[in-house]
C-alpha cells in the first residue's frame, strides 16, 4: 500500500501535523479533509477581528500556495461519515472510500450548548466558525442591545468587538469574576472596572435561567428572576470535543479521544491532536497546545522514532478595551507557596512562586514583556536567593540575568 497520511479536520493542529509529516517525508501523499468550504483559517480571529474582513487571506493559517508547494491536498466541503479502522479506510458523505497508511483525527470541538429555555430562538448566537461570525454580523441592526454570556477570553473579545462597533453590551458571567482561569483576583477586578468605564455593563456570579421571546430574542431572565431586555444573545461557555465520528469504532473516548504521550489513540495507525485529544484525563483546548500536539502527532506518524508531547505552558494574551495583558502558567494562588504583586509605574503584575521557582505570572505590561516570564516558567529558573520583597522589576532583572548566564 502506498503511504497516504490522511488528516480529518482542518484546524491549526491539522496544518502543523501536515507540515511535520512533510518535513519527515518529502514524497508521501498527504491529505486534509475539512467540512468547511475554506482553507484552514485562524479561528481566534473570529472574535478578535469580528468586524474585519474574515474572508481575506489574512485569516488563513497558510495561503493556498503553501499547500501546493508542499504537495498537501486540502479537500474542502468534505464530511467524513465513517472510519473503518479494521481496513484502514474512511468513508465520506458522498460515498467515497479513502484508504490511509496513518490517520490523524483533528475534528476539534464545538462550543458548549447553552442549556436554557429559549436557546433555540432567533438571534441566539455562538461563534465557532466563519459561518457563525457571518450570521451574527448579518443579523445585527443599528441600536441593537446585546447580552454576551460568558466572561472568559472569547466572550470578552466578542463583547469588545460589539462594543467597538457601537452596540450596547451587557456581559453576564456565572463565576464571581472575569477570566477566572487566567487572572488573579486583582486583575479580574481591574478588568471589570475597565469594561464598566468603557460603558459595558458587567454582571457577575449570576446565571441565565432562560431566554425570552416568541420567535426572536427579547431578553434574558437571570437566576434572581430579574430580566434584561436585549435583541441578541451571544454565548461562550466552554467547548465539547467532536467525538461523534468515532462513536462506533474501537477508538477509546472519554471527554475527548484518549491519546498517549505520542498522540496515539487506542486503534492502530490512528492518532489524534488538538481540541479533540484527551491526555491524562485532560483536554487542553488551547491554541498553542493544538499547534504543538499537531506537530508531535505528524512527526510521530512519519518518523522512525517517536517523540513524546510535553504540555506547553499555557499563555493567554488579552488585547481589548485598551488593555494589553498576559497570563502565563499556573495563576492559582491555592497551588503556590507565595505570590508577589505590585503596581509599578502604573502597571500591575503578580508572580506566583512554588518551591523557589516561578510557576505563573499575570501582567498588564504588554505582550513584549511576556518573554522573560515565559522563559523563567518554562525553564524552572530558580528564584532561590532572590529577595522577593524587592520590586517586581528588580526581581525580573535578576531572573533575566540568571536566564542569560
Amino acid at each position: 500500500m502506498n503511504k497516504h497520511y490522511l488528516i480529518i479536520g482542518s484546524g491549526v493542529a491539522a496544518v502543523h501535523a501536515a507540515k511535520a509529516i512533510r518535513d519527515q517525508d518529502p514524497d508521501t501523499e498527504i491529505s486534509i479533509l475539512g467540512e468547511e468550504g475554506h482553507l484552514p483559517y485562524n479561528r481566534i480571529k473570529l472574535t478578535k477581528g469580528l468586524f474585519t474582513d474574515l474572508h481575506s487571506e489574512k485569516v488563513l493559517i497558510k495561503k493556498e500556495k503553501w499547500y501546493k508547494d508542499n504537495r498537501i491536498a486540502v479537500q474542502t466541503s468534505t464530511r467524513v461519515t465513517n472510519i473503518h479502522t479494521d481496513r484502514q479506510q474512511v468513508e465520506t458523505a458522498d460515498g467515497r472510500m479513502i484508504t490511509y497508511h496513518k490517520l490523524l483525527l483533528c475534528m476539534g470541538a464545538r462550543n458548549r450548548a447553552l442549556p436554557v429555555e429559549g436557546a433555540g430562538l432567533k438571534n441566539v448566537h455562538t461563534i465557532r466558525d466563519l459561518e457563525d461570525a457571518d450570521s451574527l454580523k448579518a443579523s445585527l441592526e443599528s441600536g441593537n442591545r446585546i447580552v454576551t454570556i460568558g466572561g472568559g477570553v472569547q466572550g470578552l473579545e466578542t463583547a469588545w468587538a460589539l462594543h467597538e462597533a457601537g452596540y450596547e453590551v451587557t456581559v453576564i458571567e456565572a463565576a464571581p469574576r472575569l477570566m477566572a482561569r487566567q487572572l488573579d483576583e486583582t486583575s479580574s477586578k481591574m478588568l471589570k472596572e475597565t469594561l464598566e468605564q468603557a460603558g459595558v455593563k458587567v454582571i457577575l456570579h449570576t446565571g441565565v435561567t432562560s431566554i425570552t421571546g416568541v420567535e426572536s430574542v427579547t431578553g434574558v431572565t437571570l437566576d434572581d428572576n430579574s430580566v434584561i431586555s436585549c435583541d441578541h444573545v451571544v454565548y461562550s461557555i466552554g467547548i465539547v470535543p467532536n467525538t461523534t465520528l468515532v462513536k462506533d469504532t474501537p477508538i477509546d473516548t472519554r471527554s475527548g479521544i484518549v491519546v498517549n504521550a505520542n498522540m496515539e489513540t487506542s486503534a492502530p495507525h490512528v492518532y489524534a491532536a488538538g481540541d479533540i485529544a484527551e491526555m491524562n484525563g485532560h483536554v487542553e483546548g488551547l491554541w498553542g497546545g493544538a499547534m504543538e500536539q499537531g506537530r508531535i502527532a505528524g512527526n510521530n506518524m512519519a518518523a522512525a522514532e517517536p517523540v513524546a508531547y510535553r504540555k506547553a505552558v499555557p499563555v493567554t494574551f488579552f488585547n481589548a478595551f485598551g488593555i494589553s495583558l498576559f497570563s502565563i502558567g499556573d495563576t492559582d494562588e491555592a497551588r503556590c507557596d507565595q505570590s508577589v504583586s505590585a503596581l509599578e509605574n502604573g502597571v500591575y503584575t503578580q508572580i506566583f512562586v512554588k518551591d523557589y521557582t516561578m510557576t505563573g505570572a499575570v501582567s498588564w505590561e504588554g505582550a513584549a514583556a511576556s518573554l522573560t516570564y515565559k522563559s523563567a516558567i518554562e525553564s524552572g529558573c530558580s528564584l532561590e536567593g532572590i529577595d522577593l520583597s524587592r520590586s517586581i522589576s528588580e526581581i525580573m532583572t535578576e531572573v533575566k540575568r540568571r536566564l542569560q548566564s
